[in-house]
C-alpha cells in the first residue's frame, strides 16, 4: 500500500523499483484450470531443476480477463542450453534472441531466458533497431524490456502468484495499453511494437495511452526498415486476432496502413471495396471465434481483390481476353505486394487459385461446369463469388445457380447445364483482341471467334500450376503441368463434395 501511494504521489506509472506487486490467488482469479498442463509441466520441471519458472507475457493477460490462452510461453533463469538439456523434444531457435521451444506432440511451448537490459554495444541499424541482443539478466530487466504492461506480469502455477512489476494488473482493469519506458525509444528499437500496440488494443477493446499513441503517425515509416517476414508474420496475427476489421481501422486511425496493403485505404473508402473487404474480415472473424481454421491465401485474396479486379478490367479494355487479362493482373498485384509483405509460396499459390476460377464460374456451359468442381480449391473460389455477390459487384443468380449445381444430383446437374446451353445465344460479345479489325456485316463471326479463343484460353488455364518465388522474393511464374490431363486432379475428389474447409473458403 505504501508502495502504491507513493508512485501515485511521484506520478510514477508502472515503476516498482525492481520490486514487484505480489498477488495471490484471491487478488487476481486467475482460474488455475484454465492454464495448460503442459505449461505446468515445464515450469515445474524447471523449479525442480534448481530454476525459476513461470507463465509470462500474453497467456497471463489473458488469463486475468477470463480467456483461455492459445498459447503459453514461459520465462526463466536458465539459459537454453540448460533448458534444452531438460527435455527430450526442444529445439533451440533464434537469431536475435535465442529461445527454446519445447514440443509435446503438436502442443508447443516457447521457453525464454530472462532478458537483460539493451547495452549500447548491441548490434543496431542506422535508425536504432536492435539486430542481435542475447543478453540473459534478472525477472526484473526481463519485465522492462517487455513492450506493454499488461504483458510484463509473471504467474506461477506452483504458489498461483502474479508477480506484477509496471502496474499491468491495474491497466487490465482500467482497460488501457501504455508502453514501458519510452515510447519513441522502445519504437525505435522494434518498429513492430507499433503493429503490436494496434493490434493489443483493437482485440482486447483497450484504449492506446496517449503518451503510447502520440509517436506512432510520426515513426510509422521506420516499419519499412523491418524484415518483409517480420512485417507479413505480424500482419498476418493482427488479421487473425478475431478483430480484424477493427484492426485495420486502427491501423487507419494510426497512419499505419501505408506501404502495408497498398491501396487499402481506397477500397475501404468506396462502397463496394468497404462492403466486399467487410464481409470477408467478419466471416473470418466468426470462424476464429468460433475456434474453426482459416485460410490466409483467402484472407488476402479477399484484400487484394479490388486491386486485381481494377487491373483485371483495364487489360480487358485495352483488348485481352478475360482469362490472359486476369493471370496478367494477378502478376501485377502479387510482384508489388511480395516486396512489402514477403507473401509465402503457398498463400500466394491459393491466392491465384481463387482468382482464377472467378471468369469461369460464368461458363456454365457443356463441360465446364464438372471440370470446375474437380478443381482442389473449389470451395474456395466458390466462397470467394458467393463474397462478390453478396457485396453487390455481381448478380446474385450466378452464386445462387452454382450453390444449387453443386448440392443437385448428376441428372438435375445435367438438366441445369442443358437449360444454360439452350441459352447461349445471348452470351456477351468478347472484346477484340489489340489491332483485330472487324468488317460490316462480320460481327457475328468475329464473335464466335473471340468465343472460342477464350474457351480455350479457359482450358489452357487448367494446365497452369503455380511455381515458387525466385530466389529475390520475385511472384511465382505459371509454368505448363507435364502428363496426362486425367491425373492432373487428384482423382476428382473434389466432384464429391467441397475440397475446402467448410464456409469462407477456410
Amino acid at each position: 500500500m505504501i508502495k502504491k501511494f507513493i508512485r501515485k504521489i511521484l506520478g510514477v506509472k508502472g515503476r516498482t523499483n525492481h520490486e514487484p506487486d505480489i498477488l495471490g490467488p484471491d487478488q487476481h482469479g486467475i482460474d488455475p484450470k484454465m492454464v495448460s498442463s503442459n505449461a505446468v509441466r515445464v515450469t515445474s520441471t524447471l523449479q525442480e531443476a534448481g530454476f525459476e519458472a513461470f507463465v509470462v507475457g500474453g497467456a497471463v493477460r489473458d488469463l486475468l480477463l477470463g480467456v483461455k490462452p492459445k498459447d503459453f510461453d514461459i520465462a526463466t533463469n536458465a539459459t537454453p542450453e540448460q533448458v534444452k538439456r531438460l527435455f527430450r523434444r526442444a529445439f533451440i531457435i533464434g537469431r536475435r534472441f535465442q529461445i527454446v521451444h519445447v514440443m509435446f506432440g503438436q502442443d508447443l511451448l516457447e521457453v525464454t531466458t530472462f532478458r537483460g537490459t539493451t547495452t549500447d554495444n548491441a548490434p543496431k541499424d542506422e535508425h536504432g533497431r536492435v539486430l542481435r541482443d542475447n543478453t540473459f539478466g534478472s525477472q526484473a530487466e526481463d519485465a522492462e524490456r517487455r513492450d506493454f504492461t499488461v504483458n510484463a506480469m509473471y504467474y506461477n502455477p506452483a504458489t498461483q502468484q502474479v508477480l506484477d512489476y509496471h502496474g499491468g494488473i491495474g491497466d487490465i482493469r482500467s482497460k488501457t495499453l501504455r508502453i514501458i519506458g519510452q515510447p519513441e525509444a522502445r519504437y525505435r528499437e522494434d518498429p513492430v511494437r507499433m503493429l503490436r500496440v494496434v493490434r493489443f488494443a483493437a482485440k482486447l477493446k483497450f484504449d492506446i495511452e496517449p503518451s503510447t499513441a502520440a509517436p506512432i503517425k510520426v515513426m510509422a515509416p521506420l516499419i519499412n526498415n523491418v524484415p518483409a517476414a517480420r512485417v507479413f508474420d505480424e500482419m498476418l496475427k493482427l488479421l487473425m486476432s478475431g478483430q480484424a476489421l477493427a484492426c485495420l481501422q486502427q491501423l487507419r486511425k494510426e497512419g499505419l496502413h501505408h506501404g502495408l496493403l497498398p491501396l487499402l485505404d481506397v477500397v475501404l473508402e468506396q462502397p463496394l471495396g468497404f462492403k466486399f473487404v467487410t464481409l470477408a474480415l467478419d466471416a473470418t472473424d466468426r470462424r476464429i471465434m468460433a475456434g474453426k481454421t482459416v485460410s490466409p491465401g483467402f484472407l488476402f485474396a479477399s484484400l487484394l481483390w479490388h486491386q486485381v479486379l481494377e487491373k483485371w478490367n483495364a487489360y480487358q479494355a485495352a483488348g485481352e481476353f478475360p482469362i490472359p487479362a486476369l493471370h496478367l493482373a494477378a502478376d501485377e498485384v502479387l510482384e508489388s505486394q511480395t516486396e512489402k509483405l514477403a507473401l509465402q509460396r503457398k498463400i500466394g499459390s491459393d491466392m491465384r487459385d481463387i482468382w482464377a476460377m472467378q471468369p469461369r464460374f460464368e461458363r456454365r456451359n457443356g463441360k465446364n461446369p464438372y471440370k470446375l468442381l474437380e478443381h482442389l480449391r473449389f470451395r474456395a473460389g466458390y466462397d470467394f463469388l458467393l463474397l462478390r455477390c453478396a457485396s453487390g459487384e455481381i448478380d446474385p443468380e450466378l452464386g445462387d445457380w452454382w450453390t444449387a449445381f453443386w448440392e443437385a444430383d448428376e441428372v438435375i446437374r445435367a438438366e441445369m447445364v442443358s437449360a444454360v446451353s439452350s441459352g447461349a445465344g445471348s452470351k456477351r460479345k468478347r472484346p477484340p483482341r489489340r489491332g483485330q479489325r472487324h468488317k460490316e456485316g462480320e460481327e457475328g463471326g468475329a464473335d464466335a471467334e473471340a468465343e472460342a479463343a477464350d474457351d480455350a484460353q479457359a482450358d489452357e488455364a487448367d494446365d497452369f500450376d503455380s511455381a515458387p518465388p525466385d530466389s529475390n522474393g520475385a511472384p511465382p511464374k505459371r509454368r505448363r503441368r507435364r502428363g496426362p490431363r486425367r491425373n492432373r486432379r487428384g482423382g476428382g475428389e473434389g466432384g464429391n463434395g467441397p475440397a475446402g474447409d467448410a464456409a469462407s473458403g477456410q
